[in-house]
């Protein structure tokens, strides 16, 4: 594999398409036709886990239901947190705090590789841990387990949980299993058979963990975007 460059160190053409990013992340506010639904699960003074925060979509939603609460935006790719650092500070979102970890089933350390796409585009909504073919990024992050994480913080509660982590889900899940059974929060996973197989995976474990939690699965559909 070619090995990317350092992080944020971008061609021109990706300098452009970044910024090109920043404005759609400032601009737009998508999975809005959520917001009933999510009004509904998470309480104003709630604690919301944005993991795989990406350029701050959901992160936003969850800031603007929880004004007393907290909101902890996992970005471990140096470019999307770079673009969600901008988006949380000119939206004044001051209950985010944007948390540079990936979350997995072993904290230490994890390659996160970034597609490079043939036009020379970072593909930054494909990066994931571990390896993958063709010419992409690497960057060396930080990786933490949910039940880490929250004995870390000391957290009293969760009530949320959104995961987009191009696979590593199943991951997230095993290395939570003790703060998901202790706050039973109400978890949001986006989970494809691509992904999860490039992960080693399957969607059935994952039912599998919730079924003995006594959780129940529902599906949404996808959502129209619409400006700020």
């Amino acid at each position: 594999m070619k090995r990317g460059p350092r992080p944020l160190d971008l061609t021109l053409r990706q300098r452009v398409s970044c910024l090109a990013h920043l404005f759609k992340a400032l601009a737009r506010q998508h999975h809005a036709g959520m917001l009933d639904v999510l009004t509904a699960l998470i309480p104003a003074d709630g604690v919301v886990l944005d993991v795989g925060a990406h350029t701050g979509q959901f992160t936003k939603l969850f800031a603007g239901l929880t004004p007393r609460g907290r909101v902890y935006a996992f970005e471990p790719s140096s470019y999307a947190r770079s673009i969600l650092r901008q988006v949380v500070r000119w939206h004044r979102l001051a209950q985010v705090e944007v948390v540079a970890t990936a979350l997995a089933d072993t904290a230490g350390a994890a390659d996160l590789i970034t597609p490079i796409k043939a036009s020379g585009a970072v593909g930054f909504g494909l990066a994931l841990l571990g390896a993958a073919a063709g010419d992409a990024r690497r960057d060396r992050v930080d990786v933490a387990t949910l039940d880490g994480f929250a004995a870390a913080r000391e957290l009293a509660r969760i009530d949320f949980i959104k995961a987009d982590i191009q696979g590593s889900e199943i991951r997230l899940l095993r290395g939570g299993a003790e703060t998901l059974a202790r706050f039973r929060p109400a978890v949001l996973l986006e989970l494809t058979a691509d992904d999860l197989g490039r992960a080693g995976a399957d969607a059935t474990e994952a039912w599998q963990r919730f079924g003995v939690l006594g959780f129940a699965a529902f599906r949404w559909e996808p959502t129209a975007d619409r400006p700020l």
